[in-house]
């Protein structure tokens, strides 16, 4: 019931925290569809525009907000071109994760895997990081390999 609450709380907050028209996120939301489609992948659409799919259920218990989570990942652009990659669990509070991860990671149990397109509001935004243009549409492979 916890994680039900945690998950809605902070599908509300990332929806309601938006400085998108509705025409930027219908936009982003096709150009998502379009990859979707070109690579014939299945995945499902949160209300919050993530699409995502698990690929491995975890079996521990599930994230909390409160926790800190090591994980493995793969971050790439909708290119193709990866922009970080830890091979190696690193370590992350889940409250100062970005929105995408801590919308998929609240819905998980440790031990699972994840895929996850993530539109611009979701991920960096408008923020322009060395690696990452702004308002880029964000492709995770995720592991939660540990929380505590």
């Amino acid at each position: 019931m916890k994680t039900l609450i945690y998950s809605i709380l902070s599908i509300l907050l990332i929806t309601s925290c938006t400085t998108y028209s509705e025409s930027d996120l219908k936009r982003f939301d096709k150009e998502i569809k379009s990859y979707i489609k070109k690579n014939k992948l299945e995945l499902s659409k949160s209300n919050s525009g993530l699409y995502y799919k698990v690929i491995e259920k975890g079996d521990g218990n599930f994230i909390q907000l409160t926790d800190t989570v090591a994980f493995t990942y793969t971050g790439k652009l909708i290119n193709g071109t990866i922009f970080d990659q830890q091979k190696q669990p690193i370590q992350f509070k889940v409250k100062d994760l970005i929105a995408c991860w801590k919308e998929v990671i609240l819905t998980n149990k440790e031990g699972a895997e994840l895929f996850l397109i993530s539109p611009p509001q979701l991920g960096y935004g408008d923020r322009k990081l060395d690696d990452i243009p702004e308002n880029s549409i964000l492709i995770f492979n995720l592991k939660i390999e540990k929380s505590f």
